[in-house]
């Protein structure tokens, strides 16, 4: 009694397509992929621009005017 079944879902799902038909359910569920899309999107340039941030405020605790170039060919504890 407490939790439906299959065949209560069906029912469902059959009088939700014969209210709102398969077309305008087609379009909302492209709708909502649509927003989760950007949505990640968004996200994915947020932390982008996290990044650089970060970046940058590395780069200006440096101090001004000195390139270090160099290759690590060896790695060694030191006390």
């Amino acid at each position: 009694m407490g939790s439906f079944s299959i065949w209560h879902w069906l029912i469902v799902l059959l009088i939700v397509v014969l209210v709102f038909g398969t077309k305008k359910l087609r379009n909302i569920g492209s709708d909502v992929g649509g927003a989760m899309k950007n949505f990640k999107d968004a996200m994915g340039q947020e932390n982008a621009g996290d990044k650089q941030q970060k970046a940058a405020q590395l780069d200006e605790s440096a101090s001004p005017g000195t390139t270090v170039e160099g290759e690590v060919t060896q790695k060694t504890k030191q006390p």
